[in-house]
């Protein structure tokens, strides 16, 4: 049966009567669960080992810095590689390095250098395939059920998060580094064996398909040109790179100031993931009441007083109660944030968008990381945390302002550009091309019109334009003259295909002061001097 035959949506778990994305999603928590159990064992190794706070601050920022650096090239990856092959092949590689800590911890060899530089490899890897991890979920489903399963991948993750930690310290524990390290590498085959049994369809071949630079530089231009998404990426680095804090001074709270050991971290860390899916179960009536800002501000809070408990050195079972809070304020920022950015992305940049979300959310993760062990290093743990709380709350404050884009637009192809007239082929990689587009405004109306088209002018860039112009006749000032350069003449037929619906109501805003019949279109092809395109007469 394929795994996108049409079902009648059926609620939340609707999307598990799909059998691979069943399979895949269990697969896929056990997967993370190992991921957890190996990130905590290799956190209180450090200790272990006599690293202070820069150095267990380092192994988080080692884990979180790859994905800041390599987001960006793995969305591109992600649109232009065969799925499922990349994430088996990166699967097995992780496997491979879980297996290299277990028989270097059962050796007795490993070391802070060790721990630090296999936290980054498969930081890596982790970066490569996070983007192609989200962009599988419409192939395993319906569209009818790809919310409810993006909104079980999120549970997924915070239910490996409750368990894994937790499970992950009781065995660091009780049998050892090398034994929980074997169980990361056993939940990494599982995972390989269920993309393995996937047996994904094929796709059609892409007429104008994109290779990894020319992808590249779409997704940049994108990014760039695209307003709505600064918001979000800014209010994003803000948050991320203060709560940080408590996540990056995590194991020395348990052991230096809550008095724990290695199995308490681990309750620490599996409270987190509960409040979490508390958070994820309770957050869609909250947001019938709140907006997405105040959501963002009211995590903000939350975290602030999570921290501020844990700077007091309470009994532990009120720190777990404060950790319950500081997972369910995660997930809510962490689900609006992401929300927001989905719901302002097409489908054509979607992955590179989010890669580039992902990117400030892990360079923020690893700067605070980095930053906050200094900071304890210097002036103690728990002073930290009252900075920390404080900053949390002023940054909060500060940047509530900046509101992030509330309403959802329509971003599907209109197809409403007619294809360019052609007396000869044109080949694909030739450019650049300049597009005119030659509008008659009358004077009294031309400072309304400009203003249209400045709107608009985002969206030309947004789909592939890397520059754009206004120009005005001297002879004729209601000859006004719109331009745009693409790099092709492939990317400006993807142009044709990009263009949105909510970008052909900006259109029809400013030709509405055109007079005559429709503005007319040109499209001029560089020449190459070395071969010309014609011979003049």
């Amino acid at each position: 049966m394929s795994s996108t035959t049409p079902v009648p949506p059926q609620g939340s778990f609707a999307p598990l009567r799909q059998m691979t994305f069943a399979v895949i999603w269990i697969a896929t928590i056990l997967g993370n669960t190992g991921s957890f159990m190996r990130d905590v064992a290799s956190s209180w190794l450090v200790t272990d080992l006599g690293g202070g706070p820069a150095a267990v601050a380092m192994i988080q920022a080692a884990g979180t810095l790859p994905v800041f650096l390599l987001a960006i090239p793995a969305g591109v990856l992600s649109d232009i590689l065969d799925r499922r092959r990349f994430l088996l092949v990166v699967q097995l590689c992780l496997a491979v390095l879980s297996g290299t800590l277990m028989v270097l911890s059962h050796q007795g060899l490993l070391t802070i250098q060790i721990l630090v530089t296999v936290t980054f490899l498969g930081g890596v890897c982790a970066a490569l395939v996070g983007p192609t991890w989200q962009s599988i979920v419409p192939e395993l489903v319906p569209p009818s059920d790809l919310k409810n399963a993006v909104g079980l991948n999120s549970l997924g993750v915070n239910i490996a998060r409750s368990i894994g930690p937790a499970a992950g310290g009781v065995l660091l524990a009780s049998i050892g580094a090398a034994f929980t390290y074997g169980a990361d590498v056993s939940s990494d085959l599982l995972v390989a064996a269920a993309l393995l049994w996937w047996r994904r369809s094929k796709k059609a071949d892409n007429a104008l398909p994109e290779h990894f630079l020319g992808a590249f530089r779409a997704g940049i231009r994108y990014t760039r040109a695209s307003r709505e998404l600064h918001r979000v990426l800014l209010r994003a680095a803000v948050f991320f790179l203060f709560v940080s804090c408590v996540w990056a001074l995590l194991p020395l709270i348990a052991r230096d100031v809550l008095h724990g050991g290695a199995s308490f971290y681990g309750v620490l860390l599996g409270a987190v993931g509960a409040g979490a899916i508390g958070g994820a179960v309770l957050l869609p009536r909250v947001r019938q009441r709140l907006t997405a800002d105040h959501l963002l501000l009211a995590a903000s809070v939350i975290s602030a007083l999570a921290m501020l408990v844990l700077a007091l050195g309470p009994p532990k079972w009120v720190a777990i109660v404060a950790l319950l809070g500081l997972g369910g304020a995660w997930i809510t920022a962490l689900t609006t944030l992401n929300g927001v950015a989905q719901s302002i992305l097409p489908n054509w940049v979607r992955g590179r968008g989010l890669a580039v979300y992902l990117t400030v959310f892990n360079g923020a993760m690893a700067a605070g990381s980095l930053g906050w062990g200094a900071l304890a290093q210097s002036i103690g743990v728990t002073s930290a945390l009252w900075i920390g709380a404080a900053a949390v709350v002023v940054a909060a404050l500060a940047t509530y302002a900046l509101t992030l884009p509330a309403s959802e637009v329509d971003l599907t192809s209109s197809n409403q550009w007619p294809e360019p007239l052609l007396i000869d082929p044109v080949a694909n990689d030739r450019g650049p091309v300049l597009i005119q587009v030659e509008y008659t405004i009358a004077r009294e109306d031309l400072t309304a019109f400009v203003a249209a088209l400045v709107r608009l002018s985002d969206e030309r860039r947004r789909d592939g334009a890397y520059a754009w112009g206004l120009t005005q006749d001297t002879a004729d000032p209601e000859h006004v003259v719109e331009w745009f350069m693409v790099e092709s003449w492939a990317e400006h037929l993807r142009q044709h295909h990009r263009f949105s619906n909510a970008g052909a109501d900006l259109q029809r805003e400013a030709t509405r002061f055109h007079k005559g019949d429709a503005p007319k279109v040109t499209h001029l092809l560089a020449i190459d001097r070395t071969q010309a395109a014609f011979q003049p007469s």
